[in-house]
């Protein structure tokens, strides 16, 4: 009865095992997909970002200007909206047509 008992716990952590090394798995495709994505939104373009990817490209972004807090609000407002942050620190804007078109009741440019 001992050895069956034993038999049984050594078949349950070998299960453990071989489930934790199966989650171990897809979780390391989810990330490399994720960062196939990542390095696809340098390059910028409409709707080539999912929304939980705005806060780190709007700070890149919005890295170089005085501005922080404003620029920070707008450009994840636009981002939100447009699913874009274009290259670089300033300018680019053309690689987001709805970022770049969107303008202030003055007329203006809304995003950063």
């Amino acid at each position: 009865m001992a050895m069956a008992g034993r038999l049984l716990v050594l078949l349950a952590i070998a299960s453990l095992l071989a489930i934790s090394m199966a989650e171990h798995e897809v979780l390391a495709r989810g990330t490399e997909e994720h960062d196939d994505n990542v390095y696809r939104v340098s390059k910028g373009g409409q709707g080539s970002l999912k929304s939980f990817q705005c806060s780190p490209q709007c700070a890149r972004r919005c890295a170089n200007t005085q501005y922080k807090k404003p620029c920070l609000f707008f450009c994840n407002k636009c981002c939100n909206a447009c699913l874009c942050v274009p290259s670089g620190y300033y300018g680019n804007k053309g690689e987001c047509p709805c970022y770049n078109n969107w303008k202030t009741k003055r007329g203006g440019p809304k995003c950063p």
